[in-house]
């Protein structure tokens, strides 16, 4: 039976007259794993901060285990900008960490008056293990500059940074805020596989749905500020989220018919009513306030024609780009078609965000040039793009920019009518837009976009803090969309629904154009890289004579036996030298060069040591 490592109960929320959410409970268990949903202004991120002690409930509990560890990773994290990458990683409660930090700050001082006391602290907290671990979390999330300071890295390599920190910390029980924003689909695919392997429990916020769907064991939904629970993947949610709507509007119809019956009988009494009817009275208004509710979603389909768009579009001649030795584009050529919708792809750094301004002008090329045909109007969604003023009503917003919204067939949109559809209310549209959340504020702009009605569409990560319902109803506007349309984005479920081609940025000017979405380039990808690898291994290996089938035989061939035994050998040799160190090292014999000679070593040795183990396990399956 799992044990309960967090309990909220009762809790509330609310800004003003904006209740968040009323009287909600919900407990996280060892080992489970929960995905928090809910729209952009609905309180996911302030419930994250309420738990993690960061803001105040109105009312109601939150109660950890006694002793629990937890971290939290923050939406927008914050530093001290004089730290180092290391140190910002290495801040946390956990003491094996807190000496690792202080060894590397020895080491990088030259000081080492203190370092027999901490060589002899990492040696009882058994800390060099814990080290390569930390440094190997940090690789996988592209950080390898440990002495650089935070004040110099971008937000996306900030959000990195206290990720890295989260997890370094071996909590029992993480909470992440959109923990997939900033990283690229290769860290992506590693944090995945990396939670999916550890034991730790996980409350988490993520628009990501392939994520949630092979992460996540339980999902709950924030929905008119209650709490609704799931116990399945994102899959699972969504089926059980459709039979709940199902239910509850059946219900909705339910009371508004019984409703109409009670009309007739409220119409039909005196206005001076006798107590008797006041029962009657009370739970009409109770069942009106049923009947109004409704929990079907809008059937509206938002598919703007676009202004015309010719039949020429748009061509790149011979473009190059570098800066300094880091090449973007070398002689690139492309002809963009009508209609054609493209995904970019690539690790963070190749030169996505700076093609794409290349397109749209804001970057020049170093040579080349680009054609652009008279009809194209561009519209760009930026990373960077979001400035508002705070002090202006929502619905000013768009209709300073347009009055309505063409959709063909004679048919048109206001812009009150386009903001509805993007989940603004009547009355969020007359709120001033400081009073929106982040993602509400995202949103926003994605309307500000949209409203223009381009025929030539560019995104830059549009799906970073929005909701799960915007991406749906944005995933739909674009598979609509009359005119050419570029997306660059790290969300593999929101690429393969609206790209039909890639553009895969690989590094140092290498791009290569992949007919299909990212699932199947993925796929694609795999395979190439098996036959790669089956390339790569020598061709001649022992043949062995044919010999009757028995029903126990070795599977390793003559030389990966041989390998077999001696990596038996070589391991024991390598935990023997490792062990003589490291008393050595506690013995406090040593001169200051001979410990730091030695415990660099025996950092070496557990590499070592970790390699070759990883290769005997692999061989020990078929021995």
């Amino acid at each position: 039976m799992s044990h309960s490592l967090l309990q909220i109960d009762s809790l509330t929320k609310s800004f003003g007259d904006l209740v968040l959410f009323n009287d909600i409970s919900f407990g996280i268990a060892e080992g489970e794993k929960i995905g928090l949903i809910a729209k952009n202004g609905a309180g996911k991120t302030t419930l994250l901060n309420i738990i993690a002690g960061k803001e105040p409930q109105d009312d109601g509990r939150v109660v950890f285990r006694n002793g629990i560890k937890f971290s939290y990773l923050d939406q927008a994290p914050v530093f001290d900008p004089e730290l180092t990458v290391l140190e910002a990683c290495l801040s946390t409660d956990n003491e094996a960490v807190r000496v690792i930090a202080r060894y590397e700050e020895i080491i990088e001082s030259g000081n080492h008056d203190e370092l027999d006391e901490v060589i002899s602290k990492m040696d009882l907290l058994n800390a060099w293990d814990y080290e390569q671990r930390i440094k190997q979390i940090l690789s996988q999330l592209k950080i390898f500059r440990y002495n650089q300071k935070i004040g110099e890295l971008s937000g996306g390599q900030i959000k990195r940074v206290a990720l890295a920190n989260a997890l370094i910390s071996e909590p029992e029980l993480i909470i992440l805020d959109e923990p997939t924003n900033h990283l690229d689909l290769d860290m992506v695919e590693w944090l995945e596989e990396y939670l999916n392997r550890s034991n730790v429990s996980l409350l988490m916020v993520t628009h990501d749905r392939y994520f949630l769907d092979r992460v996540c064991n339980h999902i709950i939904e924030i929905d008119n500020k209650q709490i609704y629970s799931y116990k399945g993947n994102y899959a699972y949610y969504l089926e059980k989220r459709e039979e709940r709507l199902a239910t509850m509007e059946a219900e909705t119809d339910k009371a508004r018919n019984l409703m109409r019956k009670e009309l007739e009988w409220m119409r039909r009494q005196p206005k001076a009513r006798g107590t008797k009817s006041k029962s009657r009275i009370d739970a009409f208004y109770d069942l009106k306030e049923k009947a109004e509710k409704s929990h079907k979603t809008s059937n509206i389909q938002l598919a703007a024609k676009g202004s015309y768009i010719g039949t020429k579009i748009f061509e790149a001649e011979n473009i190059t780009k570098s800066f300094g030795d880091i090449k973007i584009t070398d002689n690139f050529n492309y002809i963009f078609t009508r209609y054609e919708k493209m995904g970019i792809i690539g690790n963070n750094g190749t030169g996505k965000s700076t093609f794409i301004k290349m397109l749209l002008g804001l970057v020049e090329p170093d040579s080349g040039n680009f054609d652009i045909g008279e009809t194209v109007n561009f519209g760009y969604y930026s990373q960077d793009g979001l400035s508002f003023d705070e002090q202006t009503k929502v619905i000013d917003v768009v209709q300073n920019i347009a009055e309505v919204i063409d959709l063909g067939n004679g048919s048109r949109l206001t812009a009150s009518q386009f903001l509805q559809h993007f989940l603004f209310s009547p009355a969020r549209q007359h709120d001033f837009v400081y009073k929106l959340s982040g993602g509400e504020k995202r949103r926003l702009y994605l309307c500000t976009v949209l409203i223009k009605n381009p025929n030539f569409l560019i995104l830059d990560e549009p799906t970073n803090d929005l909701d799960i319902v915007t991406l749906n109803i944005l995933e739909d506007y674009l598979m609509g969309f009359k005119g050419c349309l570029i997306v660059i984005s790290h969300d593999r479920y929101f690429m393969d629904k609206v790209v039909e081609h890639l553009m895969v940025f690989k590094g140092n000017a290498e791009i290569q154009n992949f007919p299909g979405n990212y699932t199947q380039y993925r796929d694609w990808k795999e395979e190439e890289d098996k036959l790669l690898a089956a390339e790569a291994r020598p061709e001649k290996e022992e043949k062995k004579a044919e010999k009757p089938v028995q029903t126990e035989k070795t599977k390793l061939t003559y030389r990966e036996q041989q390998e077999y035994e001696r990596l038996e050998v070589e391991i024991e040799e390598l935990e023997a030298e490792k062990d003589t160190l490291s008393e050595q090292l506690s013995s406090g014999t040593l001169s200051t060069e001979e410990l730091l000679a030695s415990s660099n070593r025996v950092a070496e040795l557990i590499e070592l040591i970790d390699e070759k183990t990883m290769r005997w396990l692999e061989l020990s399956e078929y021995a």
